[in-house]
């Protein structure tokens, strides 16, 4: 029986993946990896790459009506919610064992064997963005208040087990993902994360991992200690408060997130919560120079290849939600990418009628 780790991406995330895919792999040789991919998929990528044991594009997953799918979704958006499809995909497979699901931006410096041993106390792996409260009125607006907003749960990870209980939480996050992955904080959700508050209350084989190694992030800085090196290896401590962790209790660094690295937030949390933690400093200058040896330069800039119209104008957040929220403009427009014809161009019908309010 096989493991199977996967991660779904735009062409700019690709040195991204690269650089998982690679320590991936060094840690967890016999698994296999699967990339997904929500645009088309670069020429000779896999031979540029020999750890993407797979490159998978958005149209073999079976998604109904893909067009007016795709054009419903930001590419935040979009790239959230085909790791539902891919999900159920790979569970699918009769040799498939477990899944692991890892965002494109995550290092992994250890093996994921004693994540597979925690299967034994549930079907599906979570890990929280925070282990231990804060206390202090800065990280609690930074971190505690964000998680209200944003979710519980990190879904930079998510580990599945399959058998009958990690199929069945599979489907239910899979069809929520299909209808409601957007980022609509009115309506409370943040693409796959929110729906996830709920997975612990829907379902009694969830597990969360405690493990203060894992999914580290500048997001947890606050209540986590980051020590060491790559020759001694890196360590990690909670830090408070006392009663949730052994003072002075170590655990291995099983895998880093560097979430927020392009947006600049990542270092500008990482001089807020890491000054102290040097090792952090050398994670960061060690991913960069890792993602440079990976291409940054070529594919990082470029641009998602749903981003425009086929006439090359850049679609907007409020022409992508005005057509996902009316079944008339989807039944009419069944590729509202397209521009050529004035009579079936959801474009022209937007200047013509859409600006007005329809």
């Amino acid at each position: 029986m096989t493991t199977y780790a996967y991660t779904s991406l735009t062409t700019n995330y690709i040195p991204k993946a690269r650089v998982l895919a690679q320590t991936f792999k060094r840690h967890n040789p016999t698994s296999k990896f699967i990339v997904f991919m929500a645009e088309a998929i670069p020429p000779h990528l896999q031979e540029l790459e020999p750890c993407f044991d797979e490159i998978i594009h958005i149209s073999e997953l079976g998604i109904e009506r893909l067009q007016p799918w795709i054009f419903s979704h930001s590419v935040v958006e979009i790239c959230t919610a085909i790791k539902g499809h891919a999900l159920s995909s790979l569970l699918a497979r009769p040799d498939c064992e477990q899944v692991f699901y890892i965002d494109p931006d995550v290092a992994v410096f250890d093996s994921f064997d004693d994540l597979v041993a925690q299967f034994a106390r549930g079907s599906v792996l979570l890990t929280p963005h925070q282990l231990a409260p804060d206390t202090t009125p800065r990280a609690i607006e930074d971190n505690e208040l964000c998680y209200l907003m944003h979710g519980v749960y990190n879904l930079g990870f998510l580990a599945v087990h399959n058998d009958r209980d990690g199929r069945r939480f599979a489907d239910w996050w899979r069809e929520r993902l299909t209808a409601y992955c957007y980022a609509e904080y009115g309506s409370g959700l943040f693409t796959d994360q929110k729906w996830i508050d709920l997975a612990p209350a829907l379902f009694p084989f969830i597990h969360i991992v405690r493990d203060p190694g894992y999914n580290v992030a500048t997001w947890n800085l606050s209540t986590r200690k980051v020590i060491g090196g790559f020759e001694a290896g890196f360590e990690v401590q909670e830090t408070a408060p006392e009663e949730v962790a052994a003072e002075g209790q170590r655990y291995p660094l099983r895998f880093y997130h560097f979430s927020g690295f392009d947006s600049g937030a990542q270092l500008n949390m990482l001089r807020r919560y890491g000054l102290e933690m040097p090792a952090t400093f050398l994670l960061r200058e060690w991913y960069i120079a890792e993602c440079a040896r990976n291409g940054q330069e070529s594919f990082g800039v470029v641009p998602w290849e749903y981003g425009v119209y086929q006439n090359g104008e850049t679609i907007t957040l409020e022409q992508r939600r005005l057509y996902r929220q009316r079944d008339d403009l989807q039944s009419r427009f069944s590729d509202p990418f397209r521009t050529q014809d004035n009579s079936e161009s959801y474009y022209h019908w937007y200047f013509s009628y859409g600006v007005l309010g329809g």
